[in-house]
């Protein structure tokens, strides 16, 4: 079998909010400066953080990996299949590097380094720590899967005094090299808001920050030798999947959201709905006073909440959604896409009016009401999935259906997760089919297919054929 060269480093982190957004950003942009060509990836179902690395990496699109959503093989597949032709491929992290559903950590950073044969890039946050963080790094690098620690970059370094004690303490003890140091600065921060990062899109002068990042990184690590360690990982003799042969069937329009409030699409979806005939139609929600000409409508996610003033000022467009729904125009929405479909919303003391497309009225609350990975059966009232078939998907949402009015049907049963009501997901109103789940496609074998044939089978019955 033909090896092939993926020189490949994942960043990753302690514990969440280490810095290891910030560094993945910064090296992106910094590299792809440099005249390389990077690959980005993200390890979980994030929307928001591959934005942000695809825009540092000039518009080459970040990919998810996920072991729980998508299982091992498949992780590894599509590693092989995005990474082809990049000078490097650089995978974020996300929480700790042993954080994770498993016990024995096959799901955690370091189990998805080590599926990947993938050097770690630990970086370190140094606030309120000095000799102590040789402990930290020792322990990291001796628990199983440590292994793959083969170099540092420490964050939110108060002072040289303070970085001198760090290098001590580290080349001391620790076997993996300092390959950085990033001084604490007030002005290079990522804003957060209640979802995390704040989505790329919302700002024009994101992509400004995005520069500066990179140069601050670059001015306080060590390319060369970041770009010697990705290089230093072994070669993969993995075989991409072939490209799925183009649809034979008759070519669907969808129109889809795709704007500021909503932009929560896995590049995966997007590019498996195509392979199977479906021509995206892109429009506003915030802009357009009407849906384009097309045969069905996709709605992702996004934050409707952040933009309620302006959606529900924008009443052509949910008359319009309205009107095309009572016709039975095939819709598909997730998340945000269901809230915008709602009657109305309530955040704190303000209500907002929505399309009225679905008998539902809508709560944001100020924790998390869905979080994290889910389980769902089929309740066999749609083809996919059938009836008990298992769905792996995630949700994240602070809000909550508070009302739901008659003629609602549901796609699927929640086994974990909470979904509408803890127990259901997936509401089936007419030809809609809404839901909190966010679905992968790459560990959801018939959703793209099935979604395609949905559109297509405009004037049938709802869910029938």
């Amino acid at each position: 079998m033909t090896q092939h060269l993926f020189p490949r480093l994942m960043v990753a982190a302690p514990r969440k909010s280490s810095g290891k957004t910030l560094l993945s950003i910064g090296l992106t942009a910094a590299l792809t400066a440099k005249g390389l060509i990077v690959q980005p990836f993200k390890k979980g179902p994030d929307f928001i953080d591959p934005r942000w690395l695809t825009l540092a990496a000039n518009g080459r699109d970040c990919r998810n990996l996920d072991i729980f959503l998508m299982g091992r093989a498949v992780v590894q597949e599509r590693f092989v299949r995005n990474g082809m032709g990049a000078d490097i491929s650089l995978i974020e992290g996300n929480h700790g590097l042993y954080d994770g559903q498993d016990i024995e950590g096959s799901d955690c950073g370091a189990g998805l380094a080590e599926s990947l044969q993938s050097p770690v890039l630990l970086v370190v946050d140094c606030q309120g720590i000095a000799r102590g963080v040789a402990p930290l790094v020792r322990g990291l690098q001796d628990f199983p899967g440590g292994a793959s620690i083969k170099g540092l970059v420490l964050n939110n370094v108060a002072t040289p005094r303070h970085e001198k004690r760090l290098r001590a303490a580290i080349d001391r003890y620790c076997s993996a090299p300092i390959l950085g140091v990033l001084p604490r600065s007030a002005k290079v921060v990522i804003d957060e808001r209640h979802l995390g990062l704040e989505p790329v899109g919302e700002r024009e002068e994101l992509a400004d920050r995005i520069g500066v990042i990179g140069a601050f990184v670059a001015a306080h690590v060590d390319l060369d030798r970041i770009i010697t360690l990705a290089q230093s990982a072994a070669p993969l003799d993995w075989a991409a999947a072939p490209p799925c042969s183009p649809s034979k069937l008759p070519p669907v329009r969808v129109a889809y959201a795709a704007d500021r409030a909503f932009h929560f699409y896995y590049p995966d979806n997007l590019e498996a709905l195509q392979a199977e005939g479906v021509e995206l139609i892109p429009f506003s929600m915030l802009r357009d006073a009407q849906l384009p000409e097309a045969d069905g409508l996709f709605i992702g996610g996004g934050f409707p909440e952040m933009f309620m003033e302006e959606l529900a000022a924008n009443r052509s467009l949910m008359r319009d959604i309205r009107d095309h729904v009572e016709r039975g125009f095939p819709v598909y929405a997730e998340c945000g896409g269901l809230m915008v479909l709602a009657e109305q919303i309530q955040w704190q003391d303000r209500t907002a009016r929505f399309a009225g497309a679905l008998p539902i009225d809508i709560v944001m609350h100020r924790r998390p009401q869905g979080y994290g990975f889910m389980e769902l059966e089929g309740t066999g009232n749609v083809s996919w999935p059938g009836k008990g078939e298992p769905v792996r998907c995630h949700e994240f949402h602070y809000s909550r259906v508070v009302r739901v009015g008659e003629g609602v049907r549901f796609a699927y049963r929640v086994t974990r997760g909470f979904g509408v009501d803890g127990q259901n997901d997936g509401i089936l109103y007419k030809n809609v089919f809404a839901s909190y789940a966010h679905i992968h496609s790459a560990g959801a074998e018939g959703w793209a297919p099935f979604l395609a044939a949905f559109w297509r089978q405009r004037k049938v019955a709802p869910f029938e054929g």
